[in-house]
């Protein structure tokens, strides 16, 4: 809750502040207010992000990316947050006796030099309650926080679930250990 009021308090004095003026293209926004902003996260840069919408309406969407640290001491993505998602959280798809399930990830380190990539059939962050206003073909801001509360932002193309692997992929796992009346 006090995320969503320091985002509209922030929303109103962007607003304010930039009437007059030539509106800008939404996606330079939130990448150069990632480079830009004190939230920036040294070293630490996330490319590659994209919103899978999902499948049926009600269930959950995904969300993938690549985070890499150039320099630095090891760091951890303590969570992503994805604009028009009521929740997101990092899971991992883990396989075991040849059955595959998916189970919540509490952070996910990086290290210089290193990459963490959120990719289906692997980590990725599940989106809960996504709203009817993500597209495809548009684009929504997608933000890691890292456990020392950096964080960077960036653009996320929004895709429609296309093709079967990422279906294949969310079929047939156990989703035992969540609450799916959540979902």
């Amino acid at each position: 809750m006090r995320k969503l009021a320091i985002i509209g308090l922030s929303a109103l004095a962007l607003s304010l502040g930039a009437c007059g003026q030539k509106a800008e293209d939404p996606t330079d926004q939130a990448s150069s207010s990632a480079a830009a902003g004190p939230e920036s996260a040294p070293g630490v840069t996330v490319t590659d992000a994209m919103v899978r919408l999902p499948a049926v309406p009600g269930t959950p969407g995904a969300a993938y990316f690549t985070v890499s640290q150039g320099s630095g001491a090891p760091r951890k993505i303590a969570s992503v947050y994805v604009e028009g998602a009521q929740r997101a959280e990092m899971h991992e798809t883990v396989t075991k006796n040849g059955i595959s399930s998916m189970q919540q990830v509490k952070d996910v380190p990086i290290e210089a030099g290193k990459s963490a990539e959120f990719k289906p059939g692997g980590l990725h962050v599940m989106l809960f309650d996504v709203a009817d206003s993500l597209k495809a073909g548009g684009t929504t801001e997608l933000t890691i926080t890292l456990d020392n509360g950096d964080k960077v932002s960036v653009p996320a193309k929004v895709e429609a679930l296309g093709g079967g692997s990422d279906a294949d992929a969310m079929e047939g796992m156990d989703h035992s250990g969540h609450d799916m009346s959540k979902m």
